[in-house]
């Protein structure tokens, strides 16, 4: 199992493999579904609708996949971000 050092010791040592979620917002549902299976690919993860802003202008939607490493976890973001269809991922 690798632990991440952290130089800043008010963040918490994650340890890898470990399950890990990105959620996703953005203004059409399906196409944020459809962002999680374009990210994901053939890789094993769990998604679904989260919430919708009042006017409903946005919509969130939650997915999680185990991870091995900070590296695989940070490619994931930043596909995540990179998408046209993703305004942002937290």
């Amino acid at each position: 199992m690798e632990i991440l050092e952290e130089k800043n010791p008010k963040k918490p040592k994650i340890e890898y493999p470990t399950r890990w979620g990105f959620k996703i917002i953005g203004k059409d549902k399906e196409k944020l579904a459809q962002a999680v299976k374009d990210v994901m690919g053939d890789r094993e993860h769990t998604s679904y609708s989260g919430n919708t802003s009042k006017n409903g202008k946005f919509h969130s939607h939650n997915a999680s996949c185990h991870v091995q490493s900070q590296e695989e976890r940070d490619r994931l973001f930043k596909a995540f971000q990179d998408h046209d269809d993703i305004d942002m991922v937290i």
